[in-house]
């Protein structure tokens, strides 16, 4: 996954250092997110805390480049599910995709809850696209009856933030699944 965060041109042992500490922090961040302390993620990529500093000045930084490919990429998927036949399905299907991503992983659960980084300045743009594209799936499907009129595109990522925390921390896939089905019977019309 190619980062998003322009990158000057390095000599190849400093290309190295960066695609170990991105590849070290992507594993650790999806696995234990944000909470990690940047030694951390120098100490398991085997390269000194200075040297990770020296690529990512910031923990925002390091997890921005992280992060920023995966939300433009959900922000793809629901622009492509507006082709969907069915907009209540195409609708019920990217949120229960999303639920499950971000459930496995942290670090995306992290980018929608905005614990611990200000991430709304590093990922603004991509955040935007997914919400704007989140919200024409909302309003397709709500055109179509699938979904309460009432709820708005904020609604549906206060719901799915706390729910795909609410499923990172279950950690049983059973228990996950239930979960957001009863939030997706809460987004269908009465």
């Amino acid at each position: 996954m190619a980062d998003s965060v322009e990158v000057p041109t390095l000599r190849a042992d400093a290309r190295r250092n960066r695609a170990r500490i991105l590849e070290v922090a992507r594993e650790v961040f999806a696995s234990e997110g944000l909470a990690v302390p940047i030694d951390t993620v120098a100490a398991r990529a085997g390269i000194g805390v200075g040297t990770v500093y020296r690529h990512f000045p910031t923990k925002e930084a390091l997890f921005a480049a992280i992060v920023m490919d995966r939300v433009q990429a959900l922000a793809d998927e629901a622009r492509a599910a507006l082709d969907a036949d069915d907009p209540g399905e195409a609708f019920y299907g990217f949120l229960r995709m999303m639920a499950q991503r971000s459930a496995t992983d942290m670090a995306l659960a992290d980018a929608f809850a905005e614990a611990g980084v200000d991430i709304k300045s590093s990922l603004g743009v991509c955040k935007q696209d997914l919400t704007v594209a989140v919200g024409d799936l909302l309003q397709r499907a709500q055109d179509a009856g699938a979904v309460r009129t009432d709820v708005s595109v904020s609604d549906v990522f206060a719901l799915l933030m706390s729910t795909c925390l609410a499923c990172g921390r279950q950690g049983r896939e059973d228990a996950s699944q239930r979960l957001v089905g009863v939030v997706l019977d809460g987004l269908r019309p009465r």
